[in-house]
């Protein structure tokens, strides 16, 4: 079975500290990999006529949200930080659920925050999605769910490699960002708004929430609620880490060790961890 990228650049790291290899031929064969990664996650998401991911997302957004100023839809995006802490300072009185949700169900600028994101302009985290596509498809894992979901980037990934896919969130506005998106490349999903409605249960092989943990008021009851829509011997990956930071005030869970128990107790096992790039893990349910 292929290697993914993260323990196939921690082998090649190894490979220098045993002289078999410079550092700068490790950071060629580095570059070239992550290459090999970007392309795969650009080629699902590029809309049809664009060969740059910036641009693609920038007409997207503005084709979404009526502007047709890509500049304007830039510097929304990349104001939107900011935005998003003045709108949690403005909006969020206590960290209830209710309080919590109806800041995500409310904010615009999530949107574009996530978009950028995606872009991999200031952040090549996102590739995360890849290797989890890659790691279901060597699993033989064909039902994939993304728990929040967010504007759907990772959905469409996993769509473009023919998995029947499915999105949920608590955002409404984010899920109808994401039912837009896919309706445009005439791709078929499920999408669950998940404040009106539960996780169909034992459905997927295959569930995603990246950097979603940290966002919940109460990150144990949604691994239950995974739990539950796995199927046996089932797969979550996810990345269980956060520090305080006061530029995303909405980053409300900082320790993870509750929700680690509730994985251990629900019959979660760790079987990947990437040592090498940005720390998610895979949990199978035994």
């Amino acid at each position: 079975m292929e290697k993914l990228l993260p323990d196939k650049l921690k082998l090649l790291w190894q490979s220098v500290d045993e002289g078999r290899l410079t550092a700068e031929g490790f950071h060629r064969e580095q570059e070239r990999l992550m290459a090999e990664c970007r392309r795969t996650w650009m080629h699902a998401l590029l809309l049809e006529g664009f060969d740059d991911l910036e641009a693609s997302i920038a007409f997207e957004i503005g084709l979404y949200t009526g502007s047709e100023d890509v500049e304007e839809v830039k510097r929304r995006c990349l104001d939107a930080l900011s935005n998003i802490k003045a709108e949690w300072q403005r909006n969020v009185r206590d960290l209830s659920k209710e309080s919590v949700e109806r800041f995500y169900g409310d904010s615009r600028a999530m949107l574009y925050e996530l978009m950028w994101w995606h872009t991999l302009t200031e952040d090549l985290s996102p590739l995360a999605y890849v290797n989890a596509m890659q790691f279901a498809e060597q699993h033989g894992c064909r039902d994939f769910l993304d728990f929040g979901s967010g504007v759907g980037s990772g959905g469409i990934l996993f769509a473009r490699h023919g998995f029947c896919v499915a999105l949920a969130d608590i955002s409404s506005a984010a899920l109808d960002f994401g039912r837009w998106r896919f309706e445009r490349r005439s791709l078929p999903a499920v999408h669950i708004d998940l404040k009106e409605a539960v996780l169909p249960e034992a459905s997927f092989d295959f569930i995603t929430a990246m950097d979603v943990f940290e966002h919940l008021v109460d990150p144990v009851e949604a691994v239950q609620a995974i739990s539950r829509a796995l199927k046996q011997h089932g797969f979550l990956m996810g990345r269980f880490h956060a520090e305080l930071d006061e530029d995303r005030p909405h980053h409300v869970t900082l320790d993870f060790n509750p929700t680690f128990r509730a994985l251990e107790a629900l019959g979660f096992v760790e079987v990947w961890r990437d040592e090498w790039l940005w720390g998610h893990q895979i949990f199978r349910r035994t």
